[in-house]
């Protein structure tokens, strides 16, 4: 019998995989399409860009139950099955993932390696737009680790961000921000009230890997999140575990960050532990009514 459920398991996630419509794109870029079985014209269309972390696949950041054997990889975002939490919660809306892959596994390294990089970003999410253009979607632009810096490559590849880009997010990914080249930008963005920007850190700046600081002193998430909290004049707040930035005359702008009187590595957990969903989720009705970010998985029983 446990073979047998195994299989089963495998098998569901397989199919999942298989169903999704993938396109590959020049300078080997892969986009692969997670859509609800119907996309209802009633409701709002939501469709979330999620550029992958450095290092992985879309099929580990889609995430499944881990067999015996297997990479761990596909254990520690479950992208896929914090997506159907969210599609459970807000069933008034169209939730659309876009998974962002490069063969090269690295969005800095991609975009170093090609000099037209950033207007490649921004064609993919035009692109990504008409496609849904119909349904009048939201876009929302996000990413974990590395993938921040395919949102910061699209935002230099534009003069103003465009008004079909309703939410941008980052999952401890901030390290490409510069003051200079975003900040003007953003704080245009987010004159429109719908507009919402969510930062999601923790202090990196304590840790060290193999005796060396795991990042320099400015180029951390820590310091660069905080350089965007004082760059868009957010208010600081602080509990006992975390540090907390918003807008004193408005709801559209968080900058949340962990404390770390541990000195641990915590940079796939904020994924792992709601991460997604609370980025996806915060500001809106649906903020945490059925999880709570830093907390137990919520989205455990879709797991395939």
């Amino acid at each position: 019998m446990l073979i047998s459920f195994s299989s089963a398991a495998q098998s569901a996630f397989s199919d999942k995989l298989a169903s999704m419509h993938q396109i590959s794109l020049k300078n080997d870029v892969v986009l692969t399409f997670d859509e609800p079985q119907k996309i209802d014209k009633k409701k709002v269309t939501k469709v979330i860009i999620y550029a992958l972390p450095n290092g992985n696949t879309t099929a580990w950041t889609f995430g499944k139950k881990l067999n015996e054997g297997e990479d761990w990889h596909f254990n520690i975002q479950h992208i896929g099955a914090q997506t159907e939490f969210i599609r459970s919660t807000d069933t008034l809306s169209n939730y659309i993932i876009v998974y962002v892959e490069n063969e090269l596994k690295s969005w800095p390294a991609w975009r170093k390696q090609n000099a037209e990089g950033n207007a490649q970003i921004k064609e993919m999410v035009e692109y990504v737009f008409k496609k849904y253009e119909i349904y009048k979607p939201q876009i929302t632009l996000s990413g974990h680790s590395g993938g921040g810096s395919f949102v910061f490559g699209y935002i230099n590849s534009t003069n103003e961000i465009p008004s079909y880009i309703n939410r941008i997010g980052f999952l401890d990914a901030t390290y490409g921000y510069e003051t200079e080249m975003h900040s003007s930008k953003l704080k245009t963005w987010l004159r429109k009230k719908s507009n919402f920007l969510q930062v999601i850190s923790y202090n990196d700046s304590v840790v060290v890997y193999n005796g060396k600081p795991l990042v320099s002193p400015t180029g951390g998430t820590w310091y660069r999140s905080k350089l965007i909290a004082k760059d868009l004049g957010l208010v600081e707040s602080e509990s006992d575990s975390t540090i907390y930035y918003n807008r004193e005359n408005g709801k559209n702008a968080e900058v949340l960050l962990l404390k770390n009187p541990s000195a641990a590595i915590f940079h796939t957990v904020l994924v792992e532990k709601n991460g997604f969903i609370h980025m996806v989720l915060n500001g809106t009705g649906y903020g945490i009514k059925k999880y709570e970010f830093w907390a137990n998985r919520a989205y455990e029983k879709y797991i395939l």
